[in-house]
């Protein structure tokens, strides 16, 4: 397998797109809160997981946690079912206003190139983007490493959701 230059960028599909698209821009008045300006209500990072698989992690401000993958497949719906996914996805958005001032405000929406994260943070003023290197977090930056692992224990917690999943769907097809 070729390792990855910094400037490639991942193919994608269409549907991929669009949702991603629409998480990002999803209306704050969908959560009926009293929020300001510079709450932050959902936060979406785009994950390289290979040097072909690219994965958008969406969690909003009521638990609410999905990933999408750039094949366009997804996994959704897991917070309607499992609590410690809420409560992990709940914790990032409640923490990310600790990073924010971190992020640039931004009206486009780049893919990440290489091995780079990017978080985007969804507020009523606009959104934030923070570019992360996994592995290159300085120690200087306490903020964004424990940034980095809370959305590491969503993903966590959603790998466990899809074990648990699989396993209900084998023991009720009797295998």
């Amino acid at each position: 397998m070729a390792n990855r230059n910094s400037s490639d960028r991942y193919a994608v599909t269409q549907s991929y797109l669009m949702t991603r698209g629409q998480a990002i821009n999803f209306p704050v008045s969908f959560f009926k809160m009293n929020l300001k300006k510079d709450d932050v209500y959902g936060v979406v990072v785009d994950i390289p997981m290979s040097p072909q698989i690219l994965a958008t992690m969406v969690c909003f401000v009521n638990g609410a946690a999905n990933l999408y993958f750039n094949n366009g497949t997804e996994y959704s719906g897991a917070a309607q079912r499992y609590r410690n996914l809420v409560q992990a996805s709940y914790a990032l958005v409640a923490n990310a206003g600790t990073v924010l001032k971190k992020g640039t405000k931004v009206k486009s929406y780049d893919l990440p190139t290489g091995r780079s994260h990017n978080i985007y943070l969804l507020t009523k003023g606009g959104i934030y983007r923070i570019v992360l290197r996994p592995g290159l977090i300085p120690e200087s930056e306490p903020e964004l490493r424990s940034f980095y692992v809370l959305y590491q224990r969503v993903l966590n917690e959603i790998r466990n959701c899809q074990l648990k999943d699989e396993a209900e769907r084998r023991k009720n097809s009797g295998k």
